[in-house]
């Protein structure tokens, strides 16, 4: 059994910023912050069929819910067509390779909306979210960054810059009272 070295998540996440990572020539990919905006590729799994609990007399059964099936369906392909607008889907479309982690992620969010999630669900989700760069965390392990829109920063700050004090329009009118 191999000892000690470098582990995935073991010890300081690497900074981008910090002189060491300069040294070694660790440069981070800029993710661009207005997101993914080309085709968005086909959900990759296969229907999950659901199930209800059905029960007669005293017996209680699972049987094949064809509605419950198309309403998860339903919310998987609508939250893979979410997440394909997220800075991280640039990469993504690069990687086919990665399409199948992305859409366990999806898989296993619309999972754990429902009441039957389980612990291990959540705890998987939150490795796919790793996995896929939706965390924090997970941006540093695949050395991603989103990029800061410094352009969209300046056209704000000139907007309110350009906009006039209302209070500038109006003109103090004396009443005609002598008080």
């Amino acid at each position: 059994m191999p000892k000690g070295g470098a582990r995935n998540r073991s010890g300081p996440q690497p900074d981008p910023d910090s002189g060491r990572s300069e040294a070694r020539g660790l440069v981070f990919t800029a993710l661009p912050t207005e997101g993914y905006r080309g085709e968005i590729p086909e959900y990759p799994l296969p229907k999950m069929r659901m199930h209800q609990w059905a029960q007669e007399d005293k017996r209680r059964w699972r049987e094949f819910d064809p509605d419950s099936t198309e309403a998860f369906r339903e919310r998987e392909v609508q939250l893979w067509e979410t997440v394909w607008s997220y800075p991280q889907a640039c990469v993504w479309a690069l990687h086919p390779w990665r399409w199948n982690a992305v859409a366990q992620w999806v898989r296993t969010s619309v999972v754990c909306e429902g009441d039957e999630a389980t612990a291990a669900d959540k705890g998987s989700l939150h490795r796919f979210a790793d996995q896929i760069g939706l965390t924090p965390a997970g941006l540093k392990e695949n050395g991603w960054q989103i990029a800061e829109d410094k352009l969209a920063e300046r056209r704000a700050e000139k907007d309110d810059e350009d906009e006039p004090d209302l209070r500038d329009r109006f003109t103090v009118v004396p009443d005609g009272t002598d008080g």
